[in-house]
């Protein structure tokens, strides 16, 4: 399953407004600015993030977007099924040999464990384990 960018900006514009969370609204231009990305593709995103009850949109000058509810209550599951469709490797039907049937299911219940049990909570607070630290040698 290869994720497109829709997902992946989508990801993007929710961890941004994680990041914000209690500081009031976001501005896609903003997010925009901050991650080189286009601002009208981040428009097109977001209506459907709105749509599901992800997000919700503050009018005025100061307007923006907010998380309808807290970083750890939001999956990368719920925001990935919401741009990308249902997760899924393959289209298998029923006439699939039954053994290559259930590695499909076992993959796609793969996948969606991982994007269920990642909330944005955790991807903003994702530190890297095992990072190399830079070393400075002299002669």
């Amino acid at each position: 399953m290869k994720i497109s960018t829709k997902g992946r900006y989508g990801l993007t514009i929710m961890m941004e407004l994680a990041s914000k969370f209690g500081e009031g609204p976001t501005s896609l231009k903003s997010i925009a600015e901050k991650n080189q990305l286009s601002e009208h593709y981040l428009e097109q995103l977001i209506a459907p993030l709105r749509n599901a009850g992800l997000v919700k949109s503050i009018r005025g000058a100061y307007g923006g977007y907010i998380l309808s509810r807290e970083a750890s209550e939001i999956t990368a599951g719920d925001i990935i099924r919401v741009l990308e469709g249902p997760i899924s490797p393959v289209d298998f039907t029923e006439e699939d040999d039954p053994a290559k049937r259930d590695l499909w299911l076992r993959i796609r219940d793969g996948i969606a464990e991982v994007l269920d049990s990642t909330t944005l909570e955790n991807l903003i607070s994702f530190e890297e384990h095992g990072a190399k630290e830079n070393y400075m040698f002299y002669i």
